[in-house]
């Protein structure tokens, strides 16, 4: 019992530290809604006959398009929230704040999930914000139960992404090395992913190598989760798929961060 209310008392330390740092950063919700409002509101409608061409298909109208795409978007702040958490961890390692979270009398798998935990609570909330435009801006979505069937499904892809940004924490080095990050992990794995179109429009149009590398794109499991969950109906396969990459990714960010086994040890 003892062990337990410790383990309590540090995911309400990390989630307490989270919140507030995310209070003090009024510009990070708003980014997080905005960024994927511009390719909800703006990208099809701005572009949807471009010298009489329609760039919408497969989708028949500008609505269909924004029906498809939310659980895509949901997604692409999930995605970026992750990200922003690993650049967190960069920073408070060079802060020295990472050694004294880590020096804490609990094991590093138990600090570690607090704050999985405590980043994933922030990027569903961000989540939901983003869903609240969606429903100012009239998109037809099954909001009923839709809300609360996505909900499982969006804190299991936040772990997953989560788990991906401490991950990646272990090997970025330095604050600058974010911008590396952002060309070779995020947008990759947004734009290898049926977050903006299905992917057998890839197929049909002979993109076969992007195809596949779509098809084992966790983040593209991630998508189909969602936008499955959003419509009461479970995808067995994306699930799997997610609940598996998360104890990967995980399981070698523990590794990473240990001391004793890890990259940390390894450079000093």
């Amino acid at each position: 019992m003892a062990r337990i209310a410790h383990v309590f008392q540090a995911l309400m330390a990390v989630s307490s530290r989270e919140t507030v740092k995310f209070m003090h950063q009024r510009g990070r919700l708003a980014s997080a809604v905005v960024r994927p409002s511009l390719w909800l509101l703006i990208f099809a409608a701005g572009f949807k006959n471009v010298f009489g061409i329609s760039v919408l298909p497969p989708y028949e109208s500008y609505i269909e398009y924004q029906v498809y795409v939310v659980p895509g978007l949901l997604g692409m702040v999930l995605l970026f929230n992750g990200m922003q958490s690993s650049l967190a961890m960069v920073y408070d390692r060079e802060m020295g704040l990472m050694r004294l979270l880590l020096t804490a009398p609990l094991p590093r798998s138990v600090l570690l999930a607090c704050k999985l935990l405590a980043g994933t609570f922030l990027s569903v909330l961000q989540a939901y914000a983003f869903l609240v435009v969606c429903a100012l801006f009239g998109v037809d979505l099954p909001w009923w139960p839709g809300l609360l069937t996505v909900l499982p499904a969006l804190i299991l892809t936040g772990l997953m992404l989560g788990a991906l940004g401490l991950l990646l924490s272990v090997y970025i080095k330095q604050l600058e090395n974010f911008a590396g990050t952002m060309n070779f992990v995020i947008f990759p794995m947004f734009f290898l992913s049926p977050a903006l179109y299905p992917l057998w429009r890839l197929q049909e149009s002979g993109a076969t190598v992007i195809y596949q590398l779509s098809r084992i794109n966790p983040f593209t499991h991630g998508v189909e989760l969602v936008r499955f969950a959003l419509y009461g109906q479970l995808n067995a396969v994306s699930l799997a798929v997610v609940a598996g990459t998360l104890v990967v990714f995980f399981a070698a960010a523990v590794w990473g961060y240990d001391p004793q086994r890890g990259l940390v040890r390894r450079r000093g």
